[in-house]
């Protein structure tokens, strides 16, 4: 597939917070030679848990898009602060992935979009078991961000591909809108749908 962010063909992989995002990166990520991913909970903080689109924007996607070395901080969830910057530079493929990297702002920059195909109770509970405890006051309030996020701006409608989880890796389908058929991976354009 052709470059969608200056030399970089940037994979956005969303879904809702628990859904397995965070571990099909990684998986992708190796299958891809080892693509650099970042992850938005490095972008969003307490106080933007879902309002980081300008600073993606400025700090991550402007320089992409001019072939240079991104520069960005990243966010300390313990001691609800900016860390030290963090680069990125242009690879010839880097994931985005998180709850809204597939929103309205961003798709125009995504070579595709990938939605992690769970039911948000399912993927919520995920969420909190992983978690633990301590978080369940933040949890209350993610859910109606997330809740209120995606009704304002899904991004599954605008999926190429919904992976889903199974018990040995993942099944790859064609969403609303993909371009890669039934017999197609994300990978290599061809073969099977599936990484289980």
């Amino acid at each position: 597939m052709p470059p969608s962010c200056g030399p970089v063909r940037l994979i956005g992989v969303d879904g809702h917070a628990g859904s397995g995002k965070s571990t099909f990166a990684g998986r992708l990520a190796d299958a891809l030679g080892g693509a650099p991913v970042l992850h938005l909970d490095d972008i969003a903080s307490h106080e933007a848990l879902l309002g980081w689109t300008g600073r993606l924007l400025d700090e991550v996607i402007t320089p992409l898009g001019r072939g240079e070395t991104a520069h960005y901080a990243v966010y300390d969830w313990h001691a609800r602060r900016f860390g030290p910057s963090r680069t990125l530079p242009p690879a010839p493929v880097i994931l985005l992935e998180g709850v809204g990297a597939g929103r309205r702002a961003l798709r125009p920059h995504l070579a595709r979009l990938l939605w992690m195909e769970l039911p948000p109770e399912e993927s919520w509970a995920r969420g909190r078991s992983r978690d633990g405890a301590e978080q369940r006051e933040f949890w209350e309030g993610w859910v109606r961000a997330e809740q209120r996020h995606f009704a304002e701006d899904p991004s599954r409608p605008y999926a190429n591909l919904l992976v889903r989880q199974c018990r040995k890796g993942y099944t790859l389908t064609k969403g609303a809108a993909g371009t890669v058929g039934p017999d197609h991976d994300v990978t290599h354009g061809d073969g099977p749908t599936a990484m289980c």
